[in-house]
């Protein structure tokens, strides 16, 4: 039985059982934590992607991935996987998500402290694309990867551009 001192196993459990005593969060410099989701159809090469609409909050008729504020106390890939399913109607479990990219801004709508943005992708899902929030978007299709549209949000247009080059990366946004 190895060595450890007497009170490790009592303050580590003190403190995961005093969570309500923990400290107040430090709202002022809190980030606005993100999901997004690319949907790639490996076999033809195909994405999954919206375009805003004109009532959109921002990016006004441009495309983007499907993506989403995470709500509290909620793990980052279940916000991928809910906001997947209310944008496009697809499916795909937590567990199947690999990290593709991250982003972090120095502010961005609705976040004047900033954001970070997990891109993840997935190669299995169920469904089809829908466009289950036509207020927000104009239109939720499969999109050849080699011919993604121009008019795209940048941050996530570097996102899946970095993704389908093959490479896991982070990007910063605005700090400079």
């Amino acid at each position: 039985m190895p060595n450890k001192p007497p009170d490790e196993g009592n303050t580590v459990a003190q403190q995961t059982n005093n969570r309500s005593q923990a400290l107040k969060p430090a709202l002022e410099s809190m980030t606005l934590l993100v999901a997004a989701v690319i949907v790639h159809d490996k076999a033809t090469n195909r994405v999954v992607l919206l375009q805003r609409s004109e009532n959109a909050k921002f990016a006004q008729g441009m495309w983007d991935l499907p993506v989403g504020k995470s709500e509290p106390g909620e793990p980052i890939t279940e916000t991928a996987v809910r906001e997947l399913y209310e944008e496009t109607g697809l499916t795909v479990k937590p567990e199947s998500l690999e990290v593709a990219h991250v982003i972090h801004g120095a502010w961005g709508v609705e976040a004047p402290n900033g954001f970070l943005t997990v891109v993840f992708a997935a190669h299995e899902w169920t469904g089809e694309p829908q466009n289950r929030e036509p207020r927000k978007h104009a239109h939720v299709r499969w999109v050849d990867a080699n011919a993604i549209p121009e008019n795209f949000v940048v941050t996530t247009s570097s996102a899946l551009h970095h993704y389908l080059g093959g490479g896991s990366e982070v990007s910063l946004d605005g700090w400079q």
